[in-house]
């Protein structure tokens, strides 16, 4: 494999004609050589915009064809989609991850020559693999079709994310969850929530405050259950300076426990909007609820250090408060904050057990 240029390695590797030792070697060189890295990518994004945009031409314009041929029952159409499918799905699989590859170096070329004012803060949304989004997405649609053509087929699929955070339901009455705004703000088509059995339910956007980085869901879905009264209370006063708290949140697919303490009273830059907390956090706890060992929710997290381990930030709960007050002057006047008394007494266990069915990942797309 040595005598072999970095271009036909790449037309091999996109053809699936490597052997599984080739592909092993390959995938550690590309996770330890930056140069053969980098060399390889540019060789897949050349060979591919060369010689595989026809397919993928001619792979939407059959799409595109399929709607209204399915509306006059044209099954012929839908087959020669299919089988196209069957033959290309490799090739386009690939293809498609060429987009993030760019995605990702834009993004960093912007980042460059535009920084942001809160340039050490990250936002802690996990995003998914856009190119396993992609890939999935024509895969679903595939399906689509295959159901159209046979009805016995059909069947409720889960919506395929682009990106998980963590909310928490703050009144179990009429089913409003909090989370942050810049989370809301990744959902351009579809947003669900998803307990932790695996079940994903309708939401909408009642109310953001970009200021407060706060966003309340309302769960406006006939399969959710109402659950009883939620078992922590919403502090109204500020925390104390090194007081203990433990979160709950998403950070991968099921709840991850942690624990910490307020480490400053302000945020970052002295913000007096959040709590500074000792903590670790990951990509998909942005929107997990702080919770004090008293059991009274204390904040909601929404950012880390980027040069900081483990300091993260937190909106103060009495910013909750202001949000639904201002929420239900405008619409939703039945939302109420039903957080009111704790019934978190015992050990920590106990305590997580009877929150953890109020958290919900946060998904869309």
């Amino acid at each position: 494999m040595e005598n072999i240029s970095i271009i036909e390695l790449a037309e091999k590797w996109m053809d699936g004609k490597l052997s599984e030792s080739d592909r092993a070697s390959i995938d550690h060189r590309l996770k330890t050589d930056p140069e053969f890295e980098q060399a390889f990518t540019e060789s897949i994004t050349l060979i591919s915009t060369l010689h595989k945009q026809a397919e993928l031409n001619a792979f939407r314009k059959l799409l595109k064809s399929c709607s209204s041929s399915a509306i006059q029952g044209n099954f012929s159409t839908q087959a020669k989609i299919i089988q196209f499918w069957i033959k290309n799905k490799k090739t386009i699989a690939v293809a498609a991850s060429i987009a993030i590859v760019v995605s990702v170096g834009l993004s960093t070329a912007i980042q460059q020559f535009n920084p942001e004012k809160n340039k050490h803060l990250r936002p802690l949304v996990e995003k998914l693999k856009e190119q396993d989004v992609k890939y999935r997405t024509l895969e679903r649609e595939i399906g689509k079709i295959k159901n159209d053509s046979d009805p016995s087929n059909a069947k409720n699929t889960k919506l395929e994310s682009t990106f998980r955070a963590t909310g928490f339901l703050i009144d179990a009455s009429n089913n409003y969850l909090i989370t942050n705004a810049h989370v809301i703000r990744e959902a351009n088509h579809q947003l669900v929530v998803e307990n932790n059995e695996g079940e994903q339910f309708n939401a909408e956007v009642a109310y953001i405050h970009q200021d407060h980085d706060l966003a309340i869901l309302h769960i406006k879905d006939p399969n959710f259950k109402t659950l009883a009264p939620i078992p922590f209370n919403l502090k109204k006063e500020t925390a104390e300076l090194g007081e203990s708290i433990f979160t709950l949140g998403f950070p991968k697919q099921e709840i991850v426990y942690g624990e910490g303490y307020i480490s400053a009273i302000n945020g970052y830059e002295m913000d007096p909007v959040f709590y500074q907390l000792n903590t670790l956090t990951k990509d998909g706890h942005s929107g997990s609820p702080v919770i004090s060992k008293q059991g009274e929710l204390i904040g909601v997290i929404s950012s880390k250090e980027t040069n900081g381990e483990g300091v993260a930030f937190a909106i103060k709960s009495q910013y909750i408060w202001e949000a639904f007050e201002e929420m239900k002057k405008t619409s939703f006047p039945e939302a109420k904050i039903s957080a009111r008394q704790s019934f978190l007494k015992g050990d920590r266990k106990a305590q997580i057990k009877k929150v953890q069915d109020y958290i919900f990942m946060i998904k869309g797309n």
